[in-house]
Protein backbone atom coordinates (compact mmCIF):
# COMPACT_ATOMS: atom_id res chain seq x y z
CA UNK A 1 0.00 0.00 0.00
CA UNK A 2 1.29 3.48 -0.88
CA UNK A 3 2.51 5.61 2.02
CA UNK A 4 -0.20 8.26 1.74
CA UNK A 5 -2.90 5.57 1.83
CA UNK A 6 -1.40 4.15 5.02
CA UNK A 7 -1.47 7.65 6.53
CA UNK A 8 -5.11 8.11 5.49
CA UNK A 9 -5.98 4.69 6.90
CA UNK A 10 -4.43 5.60 10.26
CA UNK A 11 -6.90 8.48 10.68
CA UNK A 12 -10.00 6.29 10.39
CA UNK A 13 -8.50 3.18 12.04
CA UNK A 14 -5.75 3.83 14.61
CA UNK A 15 -6.89 7.39 15.46
CA UNK A 16 -10.62 7.08 14.82
CA UNK A 17 -11.57 7.74 18.46
CA UNK A 18 -9.03 10.53 19.06
CA UNK A 19 -9.20 12.38 15.73
CA UNK A 20 -11.80 11.30 13.19
CA UNK A 21 -14.81 11.04 15.51
CA UNK A 22 -14.22 14.47 17.15
CA UNK A 23 -13.70 15.93 13.67
CA UNK A 24 -16.99 14.47 12.40
CA UNK A 25 -18.75 15.58 15.60
CA UNK A 26 -17.69 19.20 15.08
CA UNK A 27 -18.82 19.12 11.44
CA UNK A 28 -22.19 17.70 12.51
CA UNK A 29 -22.80 19.68 15.73
CA UNK A 30 -22.01 23.06 14.17
CA UNK A 31 -23.30 22.32 10.62
CA UNK A 32 -19.94 23.30 9.20
CA UNK A 33 -20.44 21.75 5.76
CA UNK A 34 -23.48 21.73 3.47
CA UNK A 35 -24.28 20.09 0.15
CA UNK A 36 -22.77 22.07 -2.70
CA UNK A 37 -20.01 23.72 -0.66
CA UNK A 38 -16.63 24.32 -2.23
CA UNK A 39 -14.15 24.59 0.63
CA UNK A 40 -10.68 26.08 0.47
CA UNK A 41 -8.52 24.17 2.94
CA UNK A 42 -5.87 26.63 4.07
CA UNK A 43 -2.50 24.88 4.33
CA UNK A 44 0.04 26.66 6.51
CA UNK A 45 2.66 23.92 6.33
CA UNK A 46 2.09 22.80 9.91
CA UNK A 47 0.72 19.53 11.25
CA UNK A 48 -2.79 20.86 11.98
CA UNK A 49 -3.64 22.09 8.50
CA UNK A 50 -2.24 18.98 6.81
CA UNK A 51 -4.27 16.73 9.11
CA UNK A 52 -7.36 18.83 8.42
CA UNK A 53 -6.85 18.36 4.69
CA UNK A 54 -6.75 14.57 5.04
CA UNK A 55 -9.79 14.47 7.37
CA UNK A 56 -11.83 16.54 4.93
CA UNK A 57 -10.74 14.34 2.03
CA UNK A 58 -11.91 11.30 3.96
CA UNK A 59 -15.28 12.91 4.70
CA UNK A 60 -15.69 13.99 1.08
CA UNK A 61 -15.06 10.43 -0.14
CA UNK A 62 -17.11 8.51 2.40
CA UNK A 63 -19.48 10.97 4.08
CA UNK A 64 -23.09 11.74 3.18
CA UNK A 65 -22.49 15.41 2.27
CA UNK A 66 -21.77 16.34 -1.34
CA UNK A 67 -19.00 18.97 -1.33
CA UNK A 68 -15.66 19.68 -2.99
CA UNK A 69 -12.24 20.79 -1.79
CA UNK A 70 -9.42 23.01 -2.96
CA UNK A 71 -6.12 23.08 -1.07
CA UNK A 72 -4.47 26.49 -0.99
CA UNK A 73 -1.21 27.74 0.47
CA UNK A 74 -0.23 31.36 0.74
CA UNK A 75 3.53 31.95 0.75
CA UNK A 76 3.92 34.81 3.26
CA UNK A 77 7.68 34.93 2.80
CA UNK A 78 8.83 31.43 3.77
CA UNK A 79 12.50 30.53 3.40
CA UNK A 80 13.31 28.18 0.53
CA UNK A 81 14.00 25.46 3.09
CA UNK A 82 10.56 25.80 4.66
CA UNK A 83 8.80 25.99 1.30
CA UNK A 84 10.58 22.88 0.08
CA UNK A 85 9.57 20.97 3.21
CA UNK A 86 5.93 21.98 2.73
CA UNK A 87 5.99 20.84 -0.90
CA UNK A 88 7.61 17.53 0.06
CA UNK A 89 4.93 16.90 2.68
CA UNK A 90 2.19 17.78 0.21
CA UNK A 91 3.62 15.23 -2.19
CA UNK A 92 3.95 12.60 0.55
CA UNK A 93 0.29 13.13 1.52
CA UNK A 94 -0.87 13.19 -2.12
CA UNK A 95 -2.32 16.69 -1.93
CA UNK A 96 -2.55 18.91 -5.00
CA UNK A 97 -1.97 22.36 -3.53
CA UNK A 98 -2.59 25.71 -5.17
CA UNK A 99 0.23 28.09 -4.19
CA UNK A 100 0.10 31.88 -4.30
CA UNK A 101 2.41 34.66 -3.14
CA UNK A 102 1.52 37.31 -0.58
CA UNK A 103 4.55 38.53 1.35
CA UNK A 104 3.05 39.32 4.75
CA UNK A 105 6.39 39.02 6.57
CA UNK A 106 7.74 41.98 4.62
CA UNK A 107 4.58 44.04 5.19
CA UNK A 108 4.56 43.69 8.99
CA UNK A 109 8.22 44.50 9.64
CA UNK A 110 8.49 47.01 12.47
CA UNK A 111 4.85 46.64 13.52
CA UNK A 112 4.09 46.97 17.24
CA UNK A 113 1.56 44.10 16.96
CA UNK A 114 3.10 41.85 14.29
CA UNK A 115 1.19 38.64 15.21
CA UNK A 116 -2.23 40.33 15.16
CA UNK A 117 -1.47 42.16 11.91
CA UNK A 118 -0.03 39.05 10.29
CA UNK A 119 -3.10 36.96 11.17
CA UNK A 120 -5.46 39.65 9.88
CA UNK A 121 -3.62 40.12 6.59
CA UNK A 122 -3.27 36.37 6.05
CA UNK A 123 -6.99 35.87 6.61
CA UNK A 124 -7.93 38.55 4.08
CA UNK A 125 -5.55 37.14 1.47
CA UNK A 126 -6.91 33.62 1.97
CA UNK A 127 -10.53 34.76 1.65
CA UNK A 128 -9.69 36.68 -1.52
CA UNK A 129 -7.84 33.79 -3.18
CA UNK A 130 -10.52 31.29 -2.16
CA UNK A 131 -13.21 33.46 -3.72
CA UNK A 132 -11.23 33.65 -6.97
CA UNK A 133 -11.16 29.83 -7.01
CA UNK A 134 -14.94 29.63 -6.62
CA UNK A 135 -15.00 28.65 -2.95
CA UNK A 136 -17.66 29.73 -0.46
CA UNK A 137 -15.83 28.64 2.70
CA UNK A 138 -12.29 28.53 4.05
CA UNK A 139 -11.26 25.85 6.55
CA UNK A 140 -8.56 26.53 9.15
CA UNK A 141 -6.70 23.99 11.28
CA UNK A 142 -7.32 25.45 14.74
CA UNK A 143 -7.86 22.70 17.32
CA UNK A 144 -9.26 22.35 20.85
CA UNK A 145 -6.07 23.62 22.52
CA UNK A 146 -6.13 26.77 20.37
CA UNK A 147 -9.71 27.43 21.51
CA UNK A 148 -8.81 27.08 25.21
CA UNK A 149 -5.67 29.18 24.81
CA UNK A 150 -7.69 31.97 23.20
CA UNK A 151 -10.14 31.97 26.11
CA UNK A 152 -7.34 32.16 28.69
CA UNK A 153 -5.45 34.91 26.87
CA UNK A 154 -8.63 36.94 26.48
CA UNK A 155 -9.42 36.64 30.19
CA UNK A 156 -5.87 37.40 31.34
CA UNK A 157 -5.04 40.26 28.99
CA UNK A 158 -8.46 41.78 28.24
CA UNK A 159 -10.57 40.77 31.23
CA UNK A 160 -13.28 39.29 29.01
CA UNK A 161 -14.51 35.87 27.92
CA UNK A 162 -13.82 35.51 24.22
CA UNK A 163 -12.85 32.57 22.07
CA UNK A 164 -12.58 31.19 18.54
CA UNK A 165 -15.91 30.24 17.00
CA UNK A 166 -16.31 27.00 15.00
CA UNK A 167 -17.99 28.89 12.15
CA UNK A 168 -18.01 32.57 11.22
CA UNK A 169 -19.53 34.71 8.47
CA UNK A 170 -16.96 36.96 6.79
CA UNK A 171 -17.67 40.64 7.31
CA UNK A 172 -15.57 41.73 4.31
CA UNK A 173 -16.16 38.96 1.76
CA UNK A 174 -19.82 38.52 0.94
CA UNK A 175 -21.09 34.95 1.02
CA UNK A 176 -17.89 33.58 2.53
CA UNK A 177 -17.64 31.63 5.78
CA UNK A 178 -14.76 30.39 7.94
CA UNK A 179 -14.94 26.92 9.52
CA UNK A 180 -12.77 25.11 12.10
CA UNK A 181 -13.52 21.37 11.78
CA UNK A 182 -10.77 20.32 14.25
CA UNK A 183 -12.58 22.22 17.03
CA UNK A 184 -12.83 19.13 19.29
CA UNK A 185 -9.46 17.55 18.41
CA UNK A 186 -6.66 17.78 20.99
CA UNK A 187 -3.16 18.80 19.93
CA UNK A 188 -1.58 15.88 21.80
CA UNK A 189 -3.51 13.47 19.56
CA UNK A 190 -2.40 15.33 16.44
CA UNK A 191 1.20 14.99 17.61
CA UNK A 192 0.65 11.26 18.23
CA UNK A 193 -0.67 10.90 14.68
CA UNK A 194 2.47 12.61 13.36
CA UNK A 195 4.78 10.34 15.36
CA UNK A 196 2.87 7.22 14.36
CA UNK A 197 3.28 8.07 10.66
CA UNK A 198 6.83 9.48 11.00
CA UNK A 199 5.70 12.87 9.72
CA UNK A 200 7.61 16.10 10.32
CA UNK A 201 6.05 19.46 9.55
CA UNK A 202 7.24 23.06 9.91
CA UNK A 203 6.52 25.00 13.09
CA UNK A 204 6.09 28.76 13.13
CA UNK A 205 8.13 30.06 10.19
CA UNK A 206 8.25 33.76 11.12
Amino acid sequence: MEEYKEIERSIIKRFRKEIYRPFVKAVSDFNLISDGDTIAVCISGGKDSFLLAKCLEELMRHGKINFSLKFILMNPGYSEEHLEKIKNNASKLNLDIHYFEYNVFEQIKGSVSPCYLCARKRRGALYSEAQKLGCNKIALGHHFDDVIETILMSMIYNGEFKTMMPILDSSNFEGMKLIRPLYFVHESDIMSWCRYNHLEFIDCAC
